[in-house]
């Protein structure tokens, strides 16, 4: 009996974590972040002062390092035994997650570390290239996406909330740069699978989006 996996792939800050992780939850089945493992890779490629243009030196740390992860209410990350978590979301670590991304390499060493969350009851993963390679046959696909600015002010206020220093306008640019690099790199491009359903959320809130994916599994 085959394992039944769904694909939610999109650009950063289109709410594919939040959508994921609830789906996930009603439905019963795993949770994979690859986000998460492309960002611990970026604080471990960091943490080690590698040239981040050197794709085979990354990859090589990608693929000695301890990498667990523990899936309650929350996400929880640990990189060599440490808690990582709080440092997964800023902006330098996304910013590298993206460039080192790029390294065909790197993406070779984690392609067999996220197939292998595909367990029973069923899997739902959340990413850039899930239903395009890393899950290219899975059952259910999405793509969720929405306005560059709206994806921009959803961080700012996030960031706020924090109590973290923010600037709208670069982090508008900085989303618009990575959603360039991201789509524009000849290895696994950010683009909806071609039987993916297409989503845009600026104008949704999040319960329609959990909504309309749960009504295509269901």
């Amino acid at each position: 009996m085959s394992i039944p996996v769904l694909t939610i792939d999109g650009p950063s800050g289109a709410g594919k974590g939040t959508v994921s992780r609830a789906v996930a939850k009603k439905l019963g089945w795993n949770y994979l972040d690859s986000g998460a493992i492309y960002r611990a890779v970026a604080i471990h490629a960091l943490n080690k002062q590698c040239i981040l243009e050197h794709g085979d030196v990354v990859a090589h740390y990608a693929n000695k390092m301890d990498l667990s992860f523990e899936c309650g209410d929350t996400l929880i990350v640990r990189l060599e035994g440490v808690d990582i978590t709080a440092q997964l979301p800023t902006e330098e670590v996304g910013a590298v997650a993206s460039q080192i991304a790029a390294h065909p390499e790197v993406r070779a060493v984690l392609l067999r570390k996220q197939q292998n969350f595909q367990q029973a009851p069923g899997l739902v993963a959340d990413g850039r290239d899930m239903g395009t390679v890393v899950f290219a046959e899975a059952d259910f696909k999405v793509f969720l996406t929405a306005s560059a600015e709206e994806r921009g002010l959803r961080r700012f206020k996030q960031l706020q909330e924090k109590g973290m220093e923010a600037d709208l306008e670069k982090i508008t640019q900085d989303i618009e740069l990575r959603d360039r690099r991201d789509s524009e790199r000849k290895n696994s491009p950010l683009i909806p699978a071609d039987d993916a359903l297409y989503l845009d959320s600026s104008d949704l809130s999040i319960d329609e989006v959990i909504a309309r994916v749960l009504a295509l599994v269901n």
